[in-house]
């Protein structure tokens, strides 16, 4: 009996989201279909967390218990031979049997694009939020300051959430802006990037932080009110929900200890279990 902890890059357009659904199409039923396929077993895979519907990842972490001997070397490319084009699995390694991909997770970090140009890119058109009209950045910027932190983000919440705590923690929260993709002489602004890396998201908390930052860099609100819709605790407060398109699972982070286990203890716990 093995645990494997494995990363998934996908493609969010066509998918309900990560995690498997009462109806819709996921990420997780391709994975489990494809693992069956390759072993015969049928079984639930753990992802590092849901994803929303139409939003993608890089690099997503999910483990699951198989008593295949199939090599590491080989699993990604015989999963990736199973699975549509838009999902690629490129990364396989052996964990402790305690290790749990959401449970053990101490940072996670996600991306929104928003292309800033004057025209959508016909290429990233899926990765990215078109804004043709320009932003301010700096304003952004300063906004973003207010969420780093421990806060009660309720306002930044959806409405249906059933978490018992809203409180979490935002390590950092920061924007980038690439402009290679500007054309000389024109207005194009670029591709903003902007990363929130915290311990834990509520459904919609990023996208509803991107809406209220949006409406930031279009001087609808000043960058000081993200401090008062915070305090506020009342999702009417906040901005709309961004577009889930321009939004990535960009990484998530374990401390290593926990991913470097022995063999033998592995063992241990596979006697104890068995006892």
């Amino acid at each position: 009996m093995r645990n494997l902890l494995m990363k998934v890059d996908y493609d969010g357009t066509h998918y309900e989201g990560f995690q498997t659904q009462p109806s819709g199409r996921t990420v997780q039923d391709h994975l489990e279909q494809a693992i069956c396929q390759l072993t015969g077993e049928k079984l639930k895979i753990t992802g590092s967390g849901r994803t929303d519907a139409g939003v993608h990842a890089y690099g997503q972490p999910f483990n699951f218990i198989t008593e295949s001997r199939i090599p590491l070397e080989r699993w990604c490319l015989a999963l990736n031979t199973r699975l549509p084009l838009d999902i690629v699995v490129t990364e396989a390694k052996e964990v402790p049997l305690s290790f749990h991909s959401r449970r053990s997770a101490k940072r996670k970090t996600y991306r929104y694009a928003i292309n800033g140009n004057r025209f959508p890119d016909a290429f990233q058109r899926r990765l990215q939020y078109h804004h043709p009209t320009p932003l301010d950045a700096e304003g952004m910027q300063q906004a973003l300051a207010h969420v780093v932190g421990t806060h009660d983000f309720t306002s930044f919440a959806s409405r249906k959430s059933t978490k018992e705590s809203h409180v979490r923690t935002i390590y950092e929260a920061r924007l980038e802006i690439d402009r290679s993709s500007c054309r000389p002489g024109s207005k194009d602004q670029g591709i903003l990037y902007t990363y929130i890396t915290g311990n834990g998201f509520l459904q919609y908390m990023v996208r509803i932080i991107m809406g209220t930052l949006i409406e930031v860099g279009e001087g609808k609100r000043r960058p000081d009110d993200m401090r008062a819709i915070l305090e506020a605790c009342n999702r009417m407060k906040a901005g709309p929900t961004a577009v889930a398109h321009g939004l990535t699972l960009w990484s998530v982070e374990y401390d290593p200890c926990m991913l470097t286990e022995s063999r033998e203890s592995n063992e241990n716990l596979i006697q104890q279990n068995g006892n």
